[in-house]
């Protein structure tokens, strides 16, 4: 068996394709969706990220608007900045590009953005309603694994998934909404005494632990859909996911490629999210 490639940059495309769309009509009622990317200091890998996204607002025919504010930025500058961007009738996404300097609390910052413009899906509120199955904007990369796993036409209800990875970011909330999706969920992390034994149990797995080609053959049940969180740079300057392509493509049904797999949909459903919000604070019902 050699598993099918599940291609996130095409899946990509075609939500872009939806959004824009939806965009278009958006526009007739006189309302543009606005996103707002904050961004402090010079990490290099944050720059090419806040990049990708004021592209991706130029291709949807977003309003978008870039902050870029030296390291040395305050706290409080910090705050102000968002306080405003809360209050402006333009903007309907806010997203403060992580991480952030030592010196500035990152709680601080996710707590300071509105929850109708949390296109992050950070904020404790929408972190809660995510819990308790409330509506809510939805955490990127979460909510794009599930998008991939369900456009292979896998039906999630019934299934056992287990995620390997307990983040705030990826582990945690990708759980949350296969369990939204009706799969019986296990968590695995480093301190899981039986990793394979459980992993093998897996109709899907989730590998979120950011270290290159952690999972293997070994790991995977005949058959599972694989979604490969990771995205780590070898020595050699080629990139790799966590789990091991070759050798689990040989026995997976369906596997996300690293690159092209998760990593496209993530900024795509950043889009999706501020369309939602846009609708949402205009008192469009979707």
């Amino acid at each position: 068996m050699t598993a099918q490639r599940i291609d996130g940059k095409h899946i990509s495309e075609v939500i872009r394709q939806e959004v824009s769309e939806q965009t278009r009509k958006l526009k007739e009622k006189g309302i543009v969706p606005g996103l707002a990317v904050v961004l402090v200091g010079e990490d290099p890998a944050s720059k090419v990220y806040v990049g990708s996204k004021e592209k991706a607002c130029q291709q949807m025919g977003f309003y978008s608007e870039v902050h870029r504010l030296p390291e040395n930025t305050t706290e409080e500058q910090l705050l102000d900045l968002i306080d405003r961007l809360n209050k402006q009738g333009s903007i309907h996404g806010i997203l403060v590009q992580l991480p952030l300097p030592a010196h500035i609390q990152e709680k601080a910052v996710i707590d300071a953005i509105s929850v109708d413009k949390d296109v992050d899906g950070f904020h404790p509120v929408s972190t809660g309603n995510l819990v308790i199955g409330d509506d809510s904007l939805l955490p990127c990369t979460p909510a794009g694994c599930i998008e991939l796993i369900k456009r292979t036409g896998t039906e999630i209800s019934g299934k056992h998934a287990v995620v390997i990875g307990r983040s705030n970011i990826v582990g945690k909330p990708v759980a949350m909404l296969l369990l939204r999706e009706n799969a019986t969920v296990t968590i695995c992390h480093s301190r899981t005494a039986n990793m394979k034994e459980l992993t093998k149990q897996a109709d899907i797995l989730v590998v979120a632990i950011g270290k290159a080609n952690a999972i293997d053959s070994s790991y995977v049940k005949p058959g599972a859909v694989v979604i490969d969180v990771g995205i780590n740079r070898l020595d050699t300057g080629k990139l790799a996911g966590d789990v091991h392509f070759d050798s689990v493509q040989e026995i997976a049904g369906h596997i996300t490629p690293v690159p092209g797999g998760v990593g496209p949909m993530t900024i795509t459903m950043l889009m999706q999210n501020t369309l939602i919000a846009a609708k949402r604070i205009n008192g469009i019902k979707e």
